[in-house]
């Protein structure tokens, strides 16, 4: 199993980054895909996740209304568009999965990737 994740990098507060995560050693219907993160000196905050057997999804309260979670079952790929993006915001985005949604939020999901750092200047 690998999950990938691309697109990180440095924007300026109120800007936008969209993040990519590829998968690849499972069958992507029957799994959660999601994003987890890591600020300096935090713990690991679950973010998102998408299932795409039902189209559900969800958001923490921290970027609900700023972030979309998307999906290509085609592509076997998975975005996180993130918009008005704000200081503590700036983090290692780590793509996660799971056969349950809830286990990216809770930290423990079957899955995770490398990550990609993200920062958000002021």
């Amino acid at each position: 199993v690998q999950l990938v994740e691309s697109g990180g990098g440095l924007v300026q507060a109120g800007g936008s980054l969209t993040l990519s995560c590829a998968v690849s050693g499972f069958v992507f219907d029957d799994y959660a895909i999601g994003w987890s993160r890591q600020a300096p000196g935090e713990g690991r905050e679950g973010i998102s996740w998408i299932n795409n057997r039902d189209n559900r999804n969800y958001y923490a309260p921290s970027v609900r209304g700023r972030f979309t979670i998307s999906s290509d079952n085609a592509k076997k790929m998975v975005y996180l568009q993130m918009t008005n993006l704000k200081p503590e915001d700036t983090a290692v985005y780590y793509c996660a999965s799971d056969l349950y949604g809830g286990r990216i939020i809770g930290g423990s999901p079957e899955y995770w990737g490398q990550g990609t750092q993200v920062t958000v200047s002021s």
